[in-house]
C-alpha cells in the first residue's frame, strides 16, 4: 500500500510539474501574464520605496493596483467567452460575437467509435472529431497555419492535457467554422502545439446550438436559425 501511495504521489507530482512547466513555457506568448508580473513587481518595488520616498512608493503601488484591476477585468472577459450565458462581444479587443447558425446536421458514428466531420475553418479544409468531453474547440498547429489563425494579442494561455502531456495553448478567433449545415462564426478556439493530427470540436460550439442529441448512433445537431442559444443545450 505504501508503494502504491508513493507511486500515486509521484504521478501527481509529475502532473503538477508538467502543468507548471506549461505555464512557464507560455509566459513569453502571453502579454497579460507578462503584464501581471510587471505590475506585481512594480507593487513590490513601491512597497520597498514607500519608506525612503513615500510619495513615489505610494504612486507605484497605486499604479500597480490599477494595472492589476484592469488585467483582472480582461481575464474575466476572456474566460466568459467559454460560457454562452456570460459571453461578451468586444470586437475592439478582438472578441467578436460568437454564434452558430445553419440547419440540422446528422453525423453517423465512425467505425473508430467517434463522430467525425469534414469542415472548413476560415476556408481551409480540416477533419474534426466532436468531443462532448472537451470544453473548448481545439486545432493543431498545422490546421491553424493553413487557416492563418493568429493567436489573440494579450490572450490568456489555456493549459491543456494532451497525449504528450500538459501544454500551453493560445487562443484565436475564427471567422467561420463550417461543417454540414452548421456555420460557427467568431468562435474562440485553442491552438495546441502537442495535439497531434487531431482537431476537436468542443462544448463551446455545441453549447451554442439550439439542441444536440444522439439517436441510434447518429449525432443530430440543430443550430438556432438566428444564431442564438436557447436554454435547451442537448439531451
Amino acid at each position: 500500500m505504501a508503494a502504491i501511495a508513493a507511486y500515486i504521489g509521484a504521478m501527481d507530482l509529475h502532473s503538477a510539474w508538467q502543468h507548471f512547466a506549461a505555464v512557464i513555457g507560455g509566459l513569453p506568448h502571453s502579454g497579460l501574464l507578462l503584464a501581471t508580473l510587471a505590475a506585481m513587481a512594480l507593487g513590490l518595488a513601491g512597497s520597498v520605496a514607500v519608506r525612503p520616498v513615500p510619495a513615489v512608493g505610494r504612486l507605484m503601488r497605486s499604479v500597480s493596483t490599477v494595472a492589476l484591476a484592469g488585467i483582472l477585468i480582461l481575464v474575466v472577459l476572456q474566460l466568459s467567452r467559454f460560457d454562452p450565458s456570460l459571453d461578451m462581444a468586444i470586437p475592439e479587443l478582438g472578441m467578436p460575437r460568437q454564434q452558430v447558425e445553419g440547419g440540422e446536421t446528422r453525423i453517423p458514428l465512425a467505425p473508430d467509435g467517434h463522430y467525425w466531420v469534414r469542415a472548413r475553418i476560415d476556408g481551409a479544409p480540416a477533419a474534426f472529431m466532436i468531443d462532448t468531453g472537451a470544453s473548448i474547440t481545439t486545432v493543431n498547429t498545422d490546421t491553424a497555419a493553413a487557416a492563418r489563425l493568429e493567436p489573440r494579442r494579450g490572450g490568456i494561455p489555456v493549459i491543456m492535457q494532451t497525449a504528450n502531456g500538459a501544454t500551453a495553448a493560445e487562443i484565436a478567433t475564427v471567422g467561420s467554422l463550417r461543417f454540414g449545415n452548421v456555420d460557427a462564426r467568431g468562435l474562440d478556439v485553442a491552438i495546441a502545439p502537442n495535439l497531434g493530427p487531431t482537431n476537436v470540436i468542443g462544448m463551446n460550439l455545441l453549447s451554442r446550438l439550439a439542441s444536440w442529441r444522439v439517436e441510434h448512433g447518429v449525432m443530430i445537431l440543430k443550430p438556432d436559425a438566428a444564431g442564438k442559444a436557447p436554454d435547451d443545450k442537448g439531451d
